[in-house]
């Protein structure tokens, strides 16, 4: 056999060689029949859906908040850790699942989000905007609506500053990541197409002038 100092023997006995690389995973939370699969261009990339149904296209049935008994007996959060590891995942999206959990469920979410993301990597989070009528008419959304107020809590700096019994050192299961976010208002067509100054008043005063929310985390 000649030999190759880049191969080596598996247990099999065949040579194996430097694994390729593998794809960046993306996951779409919440997908349902409808995974994503392009980029924020709309030019095709590849995701992977995760959903606690197991609709056509989904890839991942699982239950992102299902309850762990070890995990409560432990102390923790009372919720099952996800399959993914420390600093696995490229970038992350949720679109209309969010403000289906329950307060303490999107504490969890948020914390293995941010647990499964790597250092840097993006999530983009889509809720009705809390002063749409989108926001209430689904019987199976939960209170609070996600307001744009909701996203300052997701900081470490701001929450220990100013909100600290939402964080995890004074309450179990509570928010222990650290996002930096951005996030503004899709409009209503009639009004999306009228002037600024319109516009940033009707937000400010008027109901269903926003539609939904978009929010871009960032790992911090």
């Amino acid at each position: 056999m000649v030999k190759n100092k880049f191969a080596k023997l598996n247990s099999r006995n065949r040579i194996s060689g430097p694994k390729p690389p593998t794809e960046p995973m993306r996951l779409d939370f919440g997908c349902g029949p409808n995974k994503r699969k392009t980029d924020a261009q709309g030019q095709p990339q590849t995701w992977t859906g995760v959903d606690s149904i197991a609709f056509p296209g989904v890839d991942v049935v699982l239950n992102v908040v299902a309850p762990s008994i070890a995990s409560e007996i432990a102390g923790g959060s009372g919720f099952k850790s996800w399959p993914w590891g420390d600093n696995f995942i490229e970038e992350a999206h949720a679109s209309h699942f969010v403000e289906h959990l329950e307060p303490t469920e999107r504490w969890h979410f948020f914390n293995e989000l941010y647990r499964i993301l790597k250092p840097g990597a993006k999530a983009t989070i889509i809720t009705p905007d809390w002063c749409s009528q989108r926001a209430y008419g689904d019987m199976t959304h939960k209170w609070p609506p996600v307001s744009g107020f909701f996203w300052f809590y997701l900081g470490r700096e701001w929450r220990m500053a100013n909100a600290p019994h939402n964080d995890a050192q004074h309450v179990k299961g509570g928010l222990n990541c650290n996002f930096a976010a951005q996030w503004g208002p899709t409009l209503h067509p009639d009004i999306a197409t009228r002037n600024q100054e319109y516009q940033q008043h009707a937000v400010m005063f008027w109901k269903e002038a926003c539609q939904d929310m978009i929010c871009t985390l960032t790992k911090a």
